[in-house]
């Protein structure tokens, strides 16, 4: 129990879904008094009546998600609780799946970042020009990625020293390509790093009353946009110095299917980027062409934060029928189905609002981001009552990252 509640929360899981799947599998294991409690930096883990009860509590580090082991890890917690596999059988199981290398190598997850940053730069407005500079951006911090996973010194600084050679780096390549919008791409060239997901999953926690972990995601969340956006500051102002102010012009326009191509691309690259099963990337492109559609034609009906909770809403129940028919779980299709449409651009806007004091404008943008993501999870959490039950009994019964 103790090894699998590690492994689960290395790879991303929310409070909520951990707790209950280690519920879950404790009572099909037949653990009498068994109590979880989990934050992102330590898991507590109780056994027994109470006047017998032995706690253990277990130091962990926030982990990254990964998809593709998080699905062999609950098949794992499956087959032993219905006595496919002995609890021995199950450790040796998990030990493998930890330690099994990653189905992408170096240089297509390099790639994969670059190109999700050419997408995700059209999603925001860019032209051509700015579409090539975010993706030689995104190559950059895809390779800065690779060796700070390796060196945990640079590691530890990762998002405001990734923010800050950026950012310079944009200022140098607009002197090259010529006029063109400097913040469009480099808030492309950053969007791997802006912490939208782990803003809508701290709000999920604080809604299913799970309060310790919940304010403790708020707060990183909120860290890691002040590092990014200190990091671009100074790495713009480094930029000026070295090369000049560049030439500011608005995008280009695009053809009109632009926008479909950047979809179908941004939702291939979130399968390499979360570590993804290979089987099951046409699912998760399908579902992030499914979140992107669903999110604009809300968006042109109801207006921008209803229009998210249409697509949460969307994928979430997608998700829920996924996990019923393939009996996977629904987190491998939800997350990358959610991961365009969270607000992890609208955060760094507003506290690059606030350092810029542009308060007003800042907090404009702040309530504008809590708002889309309460939105994007009240979807989440009303798919999850209307979506029909597993069929895995162990699986969490509500839908969420």
């Amino acid at each position: 129990m103790l090894r699998l509640a590690r492994a689960l929360h290395a790879y991303g899981y929310s409070a909520p879904r951990l707790e209950d799947i280690l519920g879950a599998t404790a009572d099909r294991l037949g653990l009498s008094g068994h109590r979880f409690f989990s934050m992102p930096t330590q898991i507590m883990a109780a056994f027994g009546p109470e006047e017998r009860q032995r706690t253990h509590l277990l130091r962990v580090e926030p982990g990254e998600v990964n998809l593709g082991k998080v699905a062999s890890l609950e098949q794992v917690s499956l087959d032993v609780a219905q006595g496919r596999a002995s609890p021995q059988e199950g450790m040796a199981r998990i030990e493998r799946i930890v330690a099994a290398p990653s189905p992408y190598g170096p240089a297509l997850v390099t790639l994969a970042h670059g190109i999700l940053s050419g997408a995700v730069c059209q999603f925001l407005g860019g032209g051509g020009r700015e579409i090539v500079v975010a993706t030689v951006l995104g190559l950059g911090l895809g390779l800065l990625a690779i060796y700070a996973a390796s060196h945990v010194r640079v590691g530890r600084v990762f998002e405001s020293l990734a923010a800050f050679l950026v950012s310079t780096a944009a200022i140098g390549l607009a002197r090259l390509v010529g006029p063109m919008s400097v913040f469009v791409a480099t808030l492309a060239g950053l969007i791997v790093l802006l912490p939208g997901l782990l803003l809508t999953t701290a709000i999920t926690e604080l809604a299913t009353r799970h309060l310790a972990s919940g304010t403790l995601r708020m707060a990183s969340a909120f860290m890691t946009l002040l590092g990014i956006v200190f990091g671009v500051a100074l790495g713009t102002r480094l930029g000026t110095m070295l090369f000049g102010a560049p030439l500011v012009a608005p995008p280009a326009a695009l053809p009109t299917w632009a926008p479909l191509v950047a979809i179908v691309l941004a939702a291939s690259c979130s399968v390499v980027i979360l570590r993804a099963d290979p089987r099951d990337a046409p699912w998760i492109v399908a579902a992030g062409v499914l979140g992107v559609l669903a999110g604009r034609f809300g968006a042109a009906k109801l207006g921008q934060e209803l229009g998210t909770f249409v697509a949460a809403f969307g994928v979430a129940m997608a998700s829920a029928a996924y996990e019923r028919w393939r009996n996977r779980p629904a987190p491998v299709v939800l997350v990358p189905g959610i991961l365009l449409l969270v607000p992890g651009s609208i955060g760094y806007l507003s506290v690059s609002s606030l350092m810029e004091r542009n308060t007003v404008a800042g907090i404009d943008t702040a309530f504008t981001m809590v708002l889309t993501a309460v939105s994007l999870v009240a979807g989440l959490l009303i798919a999850g009552v209307l979506a029909p039950e597993p069929k895995r009994s162990t699986t969490h019964r509500q839908l969420m990252p």
